[in-house]
């Protein structure tokens, strides 16, 4: 049990873009946080990578920040919790700590040979029964396969036990508890059930799968629940503290949300859309292009499963004006010039940058902006980038509602685009749902405080994590049907022009 003085959970949030770490209360306010970006390295197209080195550099600093911003003290910390980009996979050296190739991130596309070889004539849905999962870009066990195959030497390392390789949070907890010095090697069912390597039934690596898929299973963590003592810190500001919740992001954000009964959802907004819907003890196979993953499990807990659409482009699409065209200056500048126009003044801008994700599963499309004419103006061009984020959720939301059989009735929603109030509007008319949005904002931190928390007692159970969430604010819908389905109706028709784009001959 924490003592009176441990009155504090800090959470090391490592996102795709930057990496937080956040101070949270009993109540699960903030009390202090320290932000930090890191490159996003783009060898090729289609290609994304991160420098492990600078994450890790990265993260001991923002941990030292927000404990200086919040003028606490290591021993007014009863736990750390870890959430995570979760299928970004790194490859490092057992001996000495270093990676032996960037990180290969969730969004990169490089693995489409490997997943094609895979899938053979059974097609991508060859081990969806096993792992709940598509053989696709977007997950773990591919990307290191690549790496194995492409860094000379490594495939005969990896063999002989001499490299390591996992997620982030992996990383990160080896790192912060010691590294080569007793480090310790583990992930959770959460980031396990994205690499395409563990069986949901057993919670286990399936030695088959990673075999022919070319992972030697003496690189892979151990897979532990989301919510106990891995170990304790020994460098940095937490020297001493035990670390006690690991989550990746989305199911982090389903947690602190709070959405811990089967049929209530989530939909995160941030470099991709991610939501979630809770289905219980239940594995629920999708019919229409969902994931099947674990949503999260407490200590020795049965697992609570979850239906998943993940988008890949949303937040990622503002960066993409402010950065490669110029659109803006900030992505906060998006709102208001969006704002400046009625409408999308006919334009559609579907971001398939590395393909289409849920609930479509084509690798093969690209990106296209559509509906142009004289007309349209850079303010519409924001308005339609806004409008896709829209779109694409309401994709998944038809979805969810067809495998689950149980229409939402409202969506709580988090994210860094949730304070974007035009998009949250366009949302609720979209989706003809109330789309709600939390007093604490930083669910995703938040989920990772509380599953480390509970853990060492510092939180009594999950009635104590319902009762501090709190409705911020509402938006209903106040579209015409008529109109909500000609707008739906022309997005349909521009995703299918981005169809078919990638062929075989392509770089």
């Amino acid at each position: 049990m924490p003592t009176s003085q441990q009155t504090y959970v800090v959470a090391i949030d490592q996102g795709t873009t930057s990496t937080r770490a956040i101070v949270f209360d009993r109540s699960g306010r903030v009390v202090g946080v320290e932000q930090r970006e890191h490159r996003q390295v783009f060898p090729r197209a289609g290609w994304v990578e991160h420098d492990p080195v600078e994450i890790w550099r990265n993260t001991l600093a923002v941990v030292g920040g927000a404990l200086a911003n919040a003028d606490v003290g290591a021993g007014q910390i009863a736990a750390v919790g870890i959430t995570n980009q979760r299928e970004t996979a790194v490859v490092w050296d057992r001996a000495t700590g270093q990676p032996i190739h960037n990180a290969v991130v969730w969004q990169d596309t490089r693995t489409q040979a490997i997943c094609e070889e895979l899938a053979g004539q059974e097609g991508p849905g060859r081990w969806r029964d096993v792992t709940g999962l598509p053989l696709a870009t977007y997950f773990a066990g591919p990307k290191v396969r690549w790496v194995l195959d492409h860094v000379e030497g490594a495939r005969e390392r990896a063999e002989a036990g001499e490299l390591l390789c996992g997620t982030i949070d992996s990383w990160l907890v080896w790192n912060l508890t010691g590294a080569q010095d007793g480090g310790v090697h583990v992930t959770d069912v959460t980031n396990a059930s994205r690499t395409l390597l563990m069986d949901l039934r057993t919670l286990a690596w399936d030695e088959a799968i990673a075999q022919e898929m070319g992972v030697p299973t003496a690189l892979l963590p151990q897979i532990r629940s989301s919510s106990e003592v891995y170990g304790t810190c020994r460098v940095g500001a937490l020297d001493g503290i035990p670390i006690a919740g690991i989550l990746g992001d989305q199911q982090a954000a389903t947690f602190g949300q709070a959405c811990l009964e089967p049929g209530s959802a989530k939909n995160t907004y941030g470099t991709g859309n991610f939501m979630l819907l809770n289905t219980g003890h239940t594995i629920v196979a999708s019919r229409h292009g969902l994931l099947t993953t674990v949503c999260y499990r407490l200590g020795d807990a049965p697992a609570v499963y979850a239906l998943e659409g993940a988008i890949a482009v949303t937040g990622s699409l503002v960066q993409w004006l402010r950065d490669n065209l110029g659109i803006i200056g900030s992505a906060d500048e998006v709102e208001a010039l969006a704002t400046s126009v009625a409408d999308n003044g006919g334009a559609y801008f579907v971001p398939a940058f590395s393909g289409l994700f849920a609930p479509h599963w084509r690798p093969d499309a690209r990106g296209a902006l559509v509906g142009l004419t004289r007309y349209v103006t850079r303010a519409h061009i924001a308005r339609a980038a806004l409008e896709a984020t829209a779109f694409q959720t309401r994709e998944v939301l038809e979805a969810m509602n067809a495998d689950s059989g149980v229409p939402l009735t409202e969506l709580r929603v988090d994210g860094g685009m949730v304070v974007n109030e035009t998009l949250m509007q366009f949302q609720a008319d979209l989706l003809g749902v109330d789309v709600v949005r939390p007093v604490v904002a930083e669910t995703t931190a938040l989920g990772a405080a509380y599953a480390a928390g509970l853990a060492v007692g510092f939180w009594s159970g999950t009635d104590e994590l319902r009762a501090n969430w709190g409705e911020g604010r509402r938006w209903s819908p106040r579209m015409e049907a008529a109109e909500r389905e000609r707008l739906y109706r022309n997005w349909t028709k521009a995703v299918r022009r981005t169809l078919d784009w990638v062929d075989a001959d392509t770089p």
